[in-house]
């Protein structure tokens, strides 16, 4: 009776912390979000907030002052986001552009369409002795009735979603101020923080967590930039040396694509080259193709290497952890997934290990 008793203690214990995890992401993690992001950002610029301390010193009457280390980092936090701003306006201004050229196309390619729908049709009213324009005015019938259910059917949508989108805004702009001034409260309190934590009863298991989520966070954030950026710039340069005139646009649509793990580069890139085979661009979509190769050996290649060497996870067990995650938590999923599994497996093994001293000690004393 030993071992199945030793069993079922083990499998109650996983059972109960990965509800506890799971628990913890879906219901507590929403109101500490922006209080992790504010911590985050306090360990990134602490040390760049002490030097600006140092440096800044004024002297008012009858005595000199430093600028606090929390209002510094508040400050450097502000400046690197208004330089990520800035940044982003800019390419904002070059994808706008591109987007308004390709805009402007689509008349172009909605009478190319139709030329080519009429001759489909005149070849199929040959073929079927049909009067002449009979298909093509049944065709455009529907192509008339198509765009009008879509044009009823999106204008409550976006009459709908434009309130959502405003609160959005306004959300963003709340956690973005609560990050702000939290960032600057955390550099000002960590020490007090760290000591705190140090006294608790939990003290083992919150280092553990902390430890992991940082591991985590680290090599998810870095093998996913890396990814997405080689994948911008391959996409984005390759499209270049086609001539398109919308290589950035495309190319940072499918990098920000490709970071999503039911899509991925295939889902525009193999329709794309397909066209050009089959009508007979064969250049074009082998060079296409070839792209799309690159890219996807690009990134088996990287996250295989960095990320799983990384947080200490197969493989496999990386896939597997990062589409549970999306299924459960949508696209944060994607790092609250390897995230849970290695907290759930790492607290299971603490938790088992205190167990299994505890009932060696009460052996001993027996």
């Amino acid at each position: 009776m030993g071992k199945p008793e030793k069993k079922l203690k083990k499998i109650i214990l996983i059972l109960g912390v990965t509800g506890a995890v799971y628990g913890s992401f879906r219901f507590l993690l929403p109101l500490a979000a922006p209080f992790l992001l504010a911590w985050g950002a306090a360990v990134c610029f602490r040390k760049p907030a002490r030097a600006l301390s140092r440096v800044v010193r004024f002297r008012l009457p009858g005595r000199q002052w430093a600028l606090p280390e929390g209002a510094a980092g508040a400050l450097e936090l502000a400046l690197a986001a208004g330089l990520l701003g800035a940044g982003l306006y800019v390419g904002g201004q070059k994808l706008f552009l591109e987007a308004s050229m390709l805009v402007d196309r689509i008349p172009d390619w909605i009478r190319a369409l139709d030329i080519w729908l009429t001759g489909v049709c005149h070849n199929m009213e040959t073929a079927l002795c049909l009067k002449r324009d009979v298909l093509v005015a049944l065709m455009r019938e529907m192509l008339r009735g198509l765009f009008q259910a879509v044009k009823e059917g999106a204008m409550p949508y976006v009459m709908t979603n434009s309130l959502a989108v405003f609160r959005a805004g306004a959300a963003c702009l709340v956690v973005g101020t609560i990050v702000l001034v939290g960032t600057g409260l955390c550099i000002q309190e960590m020490d007090l923080w760290k000591a705190r934590c140090r006294r608790c009863l939990y003290c083992k298991e919150l280092a553990l967590i902390g430890r992991r989520i940082k591991i985590v966070a680290n090599a998810y954030l870095k093998t996913q930039g890396i990814i997405m950026l080689l994948t911008t710039a391959v996409c984005t340069l390759g499209l270049w040396l086609m001539g398109n005139p919308y290589a950035l646009l495309v190319g940072v649509g499918i990098g920000l694509l490709d970071a999503l793990p039911v899509f991925g580069t295939g889902t525009v890139l193999i329709p794309w080259a397909a066209v050009l085979l089959l009508s007979g661009r064969w250049g074009q979509g082998l060079w296409i193709m070839g792209l799309y190769v690159l890219c996807y050996f690009l990134r088996q290649v990287l996250e295989a290497r960095l990320m799983a060497d990384r947080v200490g996870l197969s493989p496999l067990e990386t896939l597997v952890s990062i589409y549970v995650g999306f299924q459960l938590w949508g696209l944060l999923g994607l790092f609250l997934g390897p995230v849970g599994l290695l907290l759930s497996r790492d607290l299971t093994e603490s938790l088992w290990q205190e167990y299994e001293e505890e009932r060696e000690k009460g052996k001993e004393s027996r």
